[in-house]
């Protein structure tokens, strides 16, 4: 058993706010673990921080017009004030800006340079003559070599999900300046990760209780041969390279990001007064060092830094990476470009925040994909916070007050389902305690609410507003237990609803709030308690559904009351007469003299047709060659602009009048029906 734990949280890029899917996929789980072992008063430090450095932060402050110290001064304040509000208790939270930082990182870089570690090669990379800098992947946008598409990326197309390199893109062009770039020899050190691929798959394969996607991601790499990557760059802004003669050059951010765990603790032990007490943390075999983060940092937490860390040589290794996947939205996918997001400063706005807390715990999305959705946001909200756990809860503490003047009773003559009750406490807390450590935290959510649930049952089953008319030593011996199962909901919630359970401990005057206090004599005989509060309000629908609308009308898409009502009802004869066909278009050209209408040729099957579309405003000729479209193919004959028109390519069209071909799959000549 170690004698202490250090727990690390993904740092956030500071280039913009907070959204659920941060929330679920590191910071949520790290504080629900670390919160759960406070309470067992383990030797536990928690420690996250802004990541600072990168191109993404560049591009914001490009966009923005600003400096990136500006960008990252912003979002590092935003951010720290959004985990503080949700109650996300970090023992610190550093950024990677910071001297300590800086010196942190070009230390490490310096002895893995003087232990000959890397390796220094010349490389060929885009240089743009007029900006007078080497463009790193995102500063370089032309077509993908893959697709065709025109604004990929230097790192990645968009249109194709393509990883790409800079130097692959044909027609280059750079971002800042729009010129084309021209190569240009550079040299960068390299970590020759292929060097530890047989220690890497040693030290994986050692390593117990690793989550099965994670795992599974390891050896997928490993499989797949590891290879030598850049840990320096030509930039402006980060961590400069510490050697003589490397003005202009900075480590990459994937090698210095997470030695900022390092510093940001090196920094929490200057502000306990006990500078060299970072120490014990990060160099003491019997320290546990655990990684929360997302899985698209597991390369990077499990293969990247543990090489570096064992090519240092004087740092403890990670023993555990309980990395989530990704959560959705309303089923699809979080997109921050396309405004389909719910940011967490806007959430705090109008609800509190334990009501997030708890619906993304009993959802998180630990080995595969999971969804967050309004309406699931409400029924949680109302049936299980409300209905059970707030209900119980409020239940006991009115019949406590009204009928017992806050007095816990004594526990008289327990029956056999009283003492199931009161036994069911300890084992919950065990079962409880076992899923936190092996990190099933959405069980451990799952086994608290049915702590809950048993309450809420026997306090129905018990029925104690009969029994207070009739046998009021047997209504006291009820209650009693009731008070013992809520002051332990009031520590076993704790890691999940801290606000909450706070204020359920101070209305129980609950004093000693650890694990091990969970047992069935809590509250004793003669204990006061103060009134009751509804924990919990119900969500009502027109609440949702401002939510619901929020995020659609930030995504751009259309409102009910902005598409238009349906035409009058047609009959089934009526739809019978129009026969509309899939249709390749074969060409497109401009038509002279009108600045709406295409000439397009198409292939309709059984012939072609000349068709005019009053697209042009929206799509060039060659946007339209070779799509499969629908055409109304016994439309009458209509002349316009000199050109006779012999059907129409049927369009969606959006509230702001945008058309969009309707296009299949299907071959010229098919029948719509």
């Amino acid at each position: 058993m170690a004698k202490r734990t250090l727990v690390t949280a993904a740092l956030p890029y500071a280039n913009g706010p907070l959204h659920l899917g941060h929330l679920a996929g590191a910071y949520l789980p790290s504080d629900m673990f670390v919160r759960f072992k406070r309470l067992k008063e383990d030797d536990i430090v928690f420690i996250c921080g802004s990541d600072e450095h990168g191109v993404p932060i560049t591009l914001a402050a490009d966009r923005a017009g600003v400096t990136p110290a500006d960008i990252v001064d912003k979002y590092h304040q935003i951010n720290k004030e959004t985990f503080e509000k949700l109650g996300i208790s970090f023992d610190y939270f550093g950024r990677t800006s910071s001297e300590t930082h800086h010196k942190t990182s070009g230390d490490f870089f310096k002895t893995l340079y003087d232990k000959d570690v890397f390796v220094e090669k010349s490389q060929r990379q885009l240089f743009d003559p007029k900006a007078d800098m080497f463009l790193p992947d995102r500063y370089v946008k032309g077509n993908c070599p893959k697709c065709g598409f025109e604004e990929a990326y230097g790192d990645q197309c968009e249109k194709c999900g393509s990883s790409l390199s800079p130097t692959e893109l044909l027609n280059p062009k750079s971002v800042i300046t729009g010129e084309t770039p021209e190569f240009r020899e550079t040299n960068h050190w390299f970590l020759p990760l292929n060097d530890f691929q047989e220690w890497l798959e040693e030290w994986i394969d050692s390593r117990q209780n690793w989550k099965s996607n994670v795992a599974g991601q390891c050896k997928s790499w490993l499989n797949e041969g590891l290879n030598e990557r850049a840990v320096t760059r030509d930039l402006n802004w980060g961590v400069p390279v510490p050697l003589p003669d490397t003005d202009g050059k900075v480590l990459y951010v994937w090698f210095d990001a997470p030695i900022g765990y390092i510093s940001a603790t090196k920094e929490w032990a200057e502000q306990q007064g006990e500078p060299e007490k970072w120490k014990t943390y990060w160099q003491d075999e019997e320290t546990r060092l655990i990684h929360f983060i997302g899985k698209d940092n597991i390369v990077f937490h499990c293969i990247m830094f543990p090489a570096m860390l064992k090519a240092h040589g004087d740092y403890v290794l990670p023993e555990n990476v309980p990395a989530n996947e990704f959560l959705n939205l309303e089923g699809r996918k979080l997109s921050t470009s396309r405004g389909w997001a719910v940011w967490l400063h806007e959430y705090l706005e109008d609800f509190e925040p334990d009501l997030l807390r708890y619906v993304l715990a009993i959802n998180l999305p630990e080995t595969r994909d999971s969804d967050f959705s309004w309406s699931d946001f409400q029924v949680r909200v109302n049936s299980e916070l409300a209905d059970i756990l707030g209900n119980f809860l409020f239940r006991t503490q009115s019949f406590l007050n009204r009928y017992f003047e806050g007095i816990v009773p004594e526990l008289v003559n327990p029956t056999d389902r009283d003492r199931e009750v009161l036994n069911a406490i300890g084992e919950y807390a065990d079962e409880i305690d076992k899923l936190y450590e092996e990190f099933r935290l959405k069980e451990a959510v799952l086994q608290s609410m049915n702590l809950a649930r048993l309450g809420n049952k026997y306090f129905t089953e018990m029925e104690p507003w009969h029994l207070r008319k009739s046998d009021m030593e047997r209504c006291g011996t009820v209650l009693h237990v009731c008070a013992q199962l809520s002051a332990a909901l009031s520590i076993v919630f704790d890691p999940i609803l801290p606000n909450k359970m706070q204020t359920l401990r101070n209305e129980l005057n609950v004093k000693e709030s650890t694990w091990k206090n969970i047992t069935s004599e809590l509250l004793p005989a003669g204990h006061k308690i103060e009134k009751g509060s509804i924990l919990f309000q119900k969500i009502e629908d027109e609440t949702i559904d401002a939510q619901v609308k929020k995020l659609k009308e930030r995504a751009g898409e259309p409102q009910p009351e902005d598409i238009p009502d349906l035409k009058e009802t047609a009959v089934i004869d009526d739809f019978a007469r129009i026969d509309i066909r899939s249709a390749e278009i074969l060409s497109a050209e401009h038509i002279p003299k009108s600045d709406k209408l295409l000439k397009v040729q198409v292939n309709i099957g059984l012939e072609e047709r000349t068709v005019l579309a009053g697209v042009a405003q929206q799509y060039e000729p060659d946007d339209l060659v070779g799509k499969n479209v629908l055409v109304v193919a016994n439309l009458k004959p209509r002349k316009m602009m000199g050109v006779k028109s012999q059907g129409m390519i049927l369009m969606a069209e959006d509230p702001d009048g945008n058309l969009y071909p309707i296009t299949t799959e299907a071959p010229p000549g098919s029948i719509i029906k």
